[in-house]
């Protein structure tokens, strides 16, 4: 496996996620390092392919899965403000997903060691030859890299390929309104001709990124309608994960349950906060339909 050329001095190493690869001024900028055991190695060998070496990091947000390699690269990480103690914090990226400290090996992905970040960036800032464009919703900084000269954008975890949406369920997310956004910001870059790189899934452009767009927008939709009918009887949090998942036919296991509380939390506060529903207790806290 080998490195696809995106554009001028531009290129993706594929996983999950994707590594992009920018050289600016003769050095390579990688955009998320993903994972795994050998992935610092398999990225030091296709930026020496390319005749340069590695300057810098440069992450989306602070999940583990984008970073975890990072300290294995020994390279200044660049990060948004809003992600730095994700990053640096094991208990900090186990309390976005399990709301405490997470039981060993639970998670789905779980990586017990710190992520040092060397520096902060706000959006909009111009970073070797890539602006940072704020593309949150998915976590609190999330951001994406837009390369204006090849008209790429590295998405992130903005929006997601359909075979991860298919599998989980619901989409990841912590604020439904910023997600929401964040996808219309990027259908209008798709409809300007920009190619968009999620970091789950392949790189899409034209009537294939608004149509995969549309689609994360439409599971939204789906699943803020679908607990609107399960809540017109009280239901817990724990409850709605099971039976979101069983509508959308999604892999049931403890983990992908617990890990979907999050985003339906989400739900619940936009729903909550708009007066359609409330909070009852029935031998436990539920919410039901007004």
């Amino acid at each position: 496996m080998g490195v696809r050329k995106l554009g001028e001095n531009l290129y993706l190493y594929p996983g999950s996620p994707s590594t992009m690869i920018k050289l600016h001024e003769g050095k390579a900028v990688l955009v998320d390092v993903g994972h795994g055991s050998g992935r610092h190695k398999d990225l030091l060998r296709e930026v020496r392919k390319l005749g340069s070496e590695i300057k810098a990091l440069l992450a989306t947000h602070g999940h583990a899965d984008h970073i975890s390699v990072a300290i294995k690269i020994d390279k200044p990480l660049f990060m948004h403000r809003f992600e730095f103690s994700i990053a640096e914090s094991p208990l900090n990226r186990e309390l976005l997903t399990f709301g405490s400290k997470a039981p060993e090996e639970f998670l789905v992905f779980q990586f017990p060691h710190e992520v040092k970040v060397h520096a902060i960036f706000e959006w909009n800032d111009e970073l070797f030859g890539l602006k940072a464009m704020k593309l949150n919703g998915h976590s609190p900084g999330m951001t994406g890299f837009v390369d204006e000269e090849n008209c790429v954008i590295y998405s992130g975890d903005s929006f997601f390929g359909e075979r991860i949406i298919q599998a989980v369920g619901v989409p990841y997310l912590i604020d439904v309104g910023l997600f929401k956004t964040s996808i219309m910001q990027l259908h209008n870059y798709a409809i300007e001709g920009f190619l968009l790189i999620p970091s789950h899934g392949r790189p899409v452009k034209g009537e294939e990124a608004e149509k995969l767009l549309e689609f994360n927008l439409q599971r939204i939709e789906d699943a803020e309608k679908k607990i609107l009918e399960l809540l017109k009887r009280p239901m817990s949090i724990s409850e709605l994960s099971y039976h979101l998942a069983k509508t959308f036919e999604a892999k049931i296991t403890p983990q992908s349950l617990a890990l979907n509380q999050v985003p339906i939390r989400a739900f619940i506060a936009e729903l909550y906060n708009k007066g359609v529903i409330e909070a009852v207790i029935e031998r436990d806290l539920k919410w039901k339909v007004r």
